[in-house]
């Protein structure tokens, strides 16, 4: 049997306890329990100067292969073409976005730097699956290697349409590497039409069918596989968490306040301000609401090194304060901000404590927090998801409140919506949506990627 190869911009070695992973390091971790291979990418360090050979370690059936970065390779690589052009464009920020040539060109070096320090570790009959934005030009450097074997791609991030996508200097250079893979897999149907789109209009490729992609020379396949979670783990989190002294407390005080829920990496793309707004306008228009609604919003920093990063951190303290300051008594805030991690347990007994789940970014690709609260629900008194129709979620998750992130009074509506709704109903809305996400897992996303790949044909 093959084994499976998965490249990602950070590997999250199982048996560092230290370390964050985020919903995609998770996913990946999951998944590759499953399957024998190795895990190759950055190990979240960096070296003054030159990188030194990947460092090797084995746990369980995955091989873990690390590589140190240069502190150039990381500010230009990562800190600048990555985050502060595809990040900000690939979310429709054109106004964020800061493309230096120079910072380009870091990004294409780290690219072949991955390609020559993970060609060593491979083996003729190796299926290797490529992952996010920040490797797109991985796959042409392994081509340029001679590597002829399968090779998939699968972007985490929505793709932008193609109005946005080429106001990028170098967007031809980018889509022509991104289609020396086999299989493309995106998260929704809109991200594939963008490309397809795209590939006709710009380059005067052409879509044969439903998946088969033809430019630059050659076919391929584009697909959406959007991605889940470990279903069963979560509503087991929650159920544990059902038991523990900190969901008691704000269970007990559900009577006298009712809590609104938010998790989300600090980023200027998750409509964090523009929530705080909603939350500020709810309790204006509605003043029976004081004293006794709750948002808690859990947004560890990410990326602190970024400039926009460092911006909307700052911005967000002042409005979560200005807010406060404006509606608080002297036993109570409406907004709860908290900048700080927690572990999957404390967050699936948060998402359960909570009437309300609040997932309203300006544009995202999946968003995972969205299933995650509603499989730690409790299945005889579930809550309520408020969900932006800008998440890939919202393709799938038909139960929630759908709401535009844009519209603060509609989001402030749909609160109040949730809060009122009956029992009947919200337990309705709560299995029809964890029916797609029993159908829906991250181990469905793994086998029907995989299987799509290994029986691909490729040039």
């Amino acid at each position: 049997m093959s084994r499976l190869v998965v490249v990602s911009n950070r590997v999250t070695v199982k048996t560092d306890t230290k370390a964050k992973a985020g919903g995609l390091a998770v996913a990946l971790q999951d998944a590759l329990q499953r399957e024998s291979g190795i895990w190759f990418g950055w190990s979240g360090k960096t070296v003054p100067s030159q990188e030194v050979e990947p460092r090797m370690l084995t746990h369980g059936n995955v091989d873990y292969a690390t590589l140190d970065l240069s502190r150039k390779n990381y500010a230009e690589y990562y800190s600048g073409f990555a985050n502060r052009v595809l990040w900000p464009l690939f979310h429709y920020r054109l106004d964020l976005t800061n493309f230096f040539r120079q910072e380009y060109a870091g990004y294409q070096r780290v690219n072949r730097l991955f390609a020559e320090k993970l060609l060593p570790l491979l083996k003729d009959d190796d299926l290797i699956w490529v992952h996010d934005y920040h490797l797109i030009p991985l796959g042409e450097e392994l081509r340029r290697a001679g590597i002829n074997r399968p090779m998939g791609f699968f972007l985490h991030t929505p793709f932008p349409a193609m109005e946005v996508l080429t106001t990028l200097p170098t967007h031809q250079e980018l889509v022509r590497a991104l289609c020396a893979y086999d299989v493309i897999g995106f998260q929704t149907g809109n991200d594939l039409r963008a490309f397809c789109d795209y590939i006709v209009h710009e380059v005067q490729g052409s879509a044969i069918g439903e998946h088969t992609i033809q430019a630059f020379g050659r076919s391929f396949r584009a697909q959406v596989f959007p991605i889940g979670i470990d279903t069963d783990d979560m509503v087991r989190a929650g159920e544990r968490a059902a038991g523990t002294g900190t969901f008691n407390r704000l269970y007990q005080r559900s009577a006298q306040r009712t809590w609104i829920i938010g998790v989300d990496r600090l980023d200027y793309s998750k409509g964090i301000s523009e929530r705080f707004v909603a939350m500020a306008n709810l309790l204006e228009r509605y003043p029976d609401f004081l004293g006794k609604l709750t948002m808690v919003q859990i947004a560890p920093p990410s990326r602190a090194e970024v400039p926009e990063y460092k911006q909307i951190r700052k911005e967000l303290e002042e409005e979560a304060g200005h807010i406060n300051g404006r509606f608080a008594q002297f036993d109570w805030v409406p907004i709860n901000y908290i900048s700080q991690s927690f572990t999957r347990e404390q967050l699936a007994g948060y998402f359960r404590a909570s009437r309300i789940g609040l997932v309203t970014p300006l544009r995202d690709g999946m968003n995972l927090v969205a299933k995650e609260y509603v499989a730690a629900q409790d299945p005889s008194n579930p809550g309520v998801l408020v969900l932006s129709r800008f998440a890939g979620a919202a393709r799938e998750m038909h139960g929630a409140l759908i709401v535009n992130p844009f519209d603060r009074d509609g989001v402030a509506d749909a609160i109040v919506e949730g809060l009122h709704m009956p029992l009947d109903e919200r337990r309705d809305r709560y299995f029809a949506m964890m029916n797609v996400l029993q159908r829906n897992t991250l181990f469905t996303w793994l086998d029907t990627f995989l299987d799509t790949l290994r029986t691909a044909p490729f040039d």
